[in-house]
C-alpha cells in the first residue's frame, strides 16, 4: 500500500457510499458500496486479506494503485449508485449485473389514448414515460396500484378500451377504475389524473405524505397490521426515490410505525406486561450427538444486533439431546449476566417447542428470573409455545410478530450452524482418517456425517464403512486397521 493510499484511506468518512479502486493508469478496476466507506475499504488491505483472500482478491489489491469515493444519503443509493457506475465503466475486478437483476421501472405509456402504468427492466426511446428504478419492487407494485386507486386509473390491458372490454371488467367496483372506456370521465380528464398520478410515483406531491403517514400511524394503533404495511411500502417508495425533501420525523416514521405495530402484536399475543424491547432467540445444532454447539442472537427495537451475538459448546450434555442442552446454554447465559449485573432482555426465545420452552423455565426459575418471559417457536407449524401450556399460539401467516420471530429464529439457526461447521472442518483437519491412504478430504466428510466421529468410525465394522459413498472393502479394511478398533 503506497503513501497516496493510506493518506485517503484516514481520510475516508464513516458514511456510506461507493468506492472505485484504480490501477498505475488510473483506470476504475473495481467498484463497489458500503454502508462505512472507511470500514469496508480498510478490510482490503489488512493481513489477513491477503492470507485468507482469494487468488481474484489479491490480485486486484496487487494493483491498486489509488482510491476515490462517493458520499451518499443511504445504503439503498449507494446500491443504485454501484450498479450505474458498472455499468459505465465496466471494472475488470466486478462481475457485470446481469440483464435479469437490474431494477425494476414503472413505464407510463402517455402515448396510448388512455395511459396506463406498465412494469420492464428497460428503459427505451419509444415516447413513454419512465419512473425510476426502484430498488424494492414489491414496494413499488403496491405504490402503482395505489396511485391506480387514487386516481382512477385503468389497468385493463387493450390500448383502446371499449364497451365491448368493459363487459368482461370489474375495475370500477373492485379497483375505483375512472372507466374512461363507457364515457364516465372525458378523455382530457382521465389524462389530467394519469399525470398527477405520475406526479404521485415520481414524488413530486409531498402534500400526500402526510395524509398517508397519519392514516398508516392510526391504521397500526387499530392493530390493522396488513394494511399498515401496505401504506409503509407506498411510503418507502415515494420517500426513498423522490425528490422532495421531508422532515426527519416523516422519513423514519414508516419504519418506527412497522416496528413498533410488530412489537404491539407480540406483546398481545404472548400477554406481556410491557413492550419486548430486547429479545434474545437460542438454538442448538448438532449431528449424531456430537459437537453439540448453541448460538445467540439479539434484536433491539426489532433491529438485529450482531455485536450482542453469542456463541456456546454444550459441555455438560452427552449425546443428541436438544433439550438438555438449551438448559444448560439458557443457564450458563443468564447467570452470567446475574453476575456480571447486565441488563435482562424482556423476551428469551428457544427454538423448538413445549419441551424446550418448559426446560428453559426450570433454569430461569432457579437463578430466581421466574419473571423473565419464556416462548418456543416450532418448526413445523410456526406455532408458538408458552411454559406449562400445551396448546400453542398460532399467528396468521404474515403477522408482522411471527416475522420477527422467524427472522430471530432463522439468524440464531445459521449462526448455530456456522460454528458448528467451523468445528467439523478444525477437527476433519486434525482427524487420524488424514494418515490413512486413499482417504482424502471428500471421503472424510462422507464418513463424518454418516458415523459422526472418528470414534464412531473406529466402532463401526468394515461392512459398515465400507456401505458410505466411496469407500470399498479395501479401503475399509486400512481405515479399520488405521483407527486401532
Amino acid at each position: 500500500m503506497n503513501d497516496k493510499i493510506k493518506s485517503k484511506i484516514r481520510a475516508l468518512p464513516d458514511k456510506p457510499g461507493c468506492y472505485m479502486m484504480r490501477d498505475v493508469k488510473g483506470q476504475i478496476i473495481y467498484v463497489g458500496k458500503a454502508v462505512s466507506l472507511r470500514k469496508r475499504v480498510q478490510s482490503y488491505f489488512r493481513s489477513s486479506s491477503f492470507v485468507r483472500g482469494d487468488p481474484k482478491l489479491r490480485g486486484m489489491v496487487n494493483s491498486i494503485d489509488d482510491v476515490d469515493f462517493i458520499v451518499v444519503r443511504n445504503e439503498a443509493e449507494a446500491v443504485l449508485t454501484e450498479s450505474k457506475m458498472i455499468k459505465d465503466y465496466k471494472p475488470y475486478y466486478n462481475i457485470l449485473l446481469k440483464d435479469d437483476k437490474r431494477f425494476l421501472l414503472v413505464r407510463a405509456e402517455v402515448n396510448l389514448p388512455y395511459p396506463r402504468f406498465m412494469f420492464c427492466r428497460f428503459a427505451r426511446d419509444d415516447g413513454a414515460v419512465y419512473i425510476g428504478p426502484f430498488m424494492s419492487s414489491h414496494a413499488l407494485k403496491r405504490a402503482v396500484d395505489y396511485a391506480e386507486r387514487k386516481f382512477g386509473i385503468r389497468k385493463c390491458t387493450p390500448l383502446l378500451p371499449d364497451a365491448v372490454t368493459y363487459k368482461h371488467c370489474i375495475n370500477d367496483i373492485v379497483r375505483f377504475c375512472s372507466a374512461p372506456c363507457m364515457g364516465r370521465v372525458k378523455r382530457e380528464e382521465y389524462n389530467a389524473r394519469f399525470q398527477e398520478a405520475c406526479a404521485f410515483l415520481k414524488g413530486e406531491r409531498p402534500e400526500y405524505i402526510k395524509a398517508i403517514t397519519e392514516e398508516m400511524t392510526a391504521v397500526a394503533g387499530e392493530m390493522q397490521f396488513e394494511k399498515a404495511a401496505y401504506l409503509r411500502d407506498v411510503l418507502m417508495i415515494l420517500t426513498r426515490t423522490g425528490k422532495m425533501h421531508l422532515s426527519s420525523k416523516y422519513k423514519t416514521v414508516s419504519a418506527q410505525t412497522d416496528k413498533l405495530a410488530s412489537r404491539q402484536e407480540l406483546q398481545k399475543a404472548l400477554g406481556m406486561e410491557k413492550l419486548p424491547r430486547v429479545i434474545e432467540a437460542f438454538d442448538i445444532s448438532n449431528i449424531s450427538g456430537t459437537m453439540s454447539v448453541a448460538s445467540m442472537v439479539c434484536s433491539v427495537d426489532g433491529v438485529s444486533r450482531g455485536q450482542r451475538c453469542r456463541r456456546f459448546r454444550i459441555k455438560t450434555v452427552e449425546g443428541s439431546n436438544d433439550v438438555a442442552s438449551m438448559a444448560e446454554v439458557v443457564r450458563r447465559r443468564y447467570s452470567r449476566l446475574l453476575s456480571e449485573g447486565k441488563v435482562l432482555p424482556d423476551l428469551v426465545l428457544v427454538d423448538g417447542g413445549l419441551a424446550q420452552v418448559n426446560a428453559a423455565k426450570a433454569e430461569l426459575r432457579q437463578l430466581g428470573l421466574d419473571g423473565l418471559a419464556v416462548a418456543g417457536l416450532a418448526k413445523r407449524y410456526e406455532e408458538l409455545y408458552l411454559p406449562g401450556d400445551d396448546k400453542p399460539i398460532r399467528l396468521g401467516q404474515g403477522s408482522p410478530a411471527l416475522m420477527i420471530l422467524q427472522r430471530l429464529r432463522d439468524e440464531a439457526h445459521r449462526f448455530a450452524n456456522a460454528y458448528h461447521q467451523e468445528l467439523r472442518s478444525r477437527k476433519m483437519r486434525e482427524s487420524v482418517l488424514d494418515e490413512v491412504p486413499g482417504v482424502g478430504s471428500a471421503k472424510k466428510q462422507a464418513l463424518l456425517e454418516k458415523f459422526g466421529s472418528v470414534g464412531a468410525v473406529s466402532r463401526a465394522s468394515i461392512d459398515e464403512i465400507a456401505a458410505v459413498s466411496g469407500i470399498g472393502p479395501k479401503l475399509a479394511e486400512a481405515i479399520k486397521l488405521r483407527t486401532g478398533c
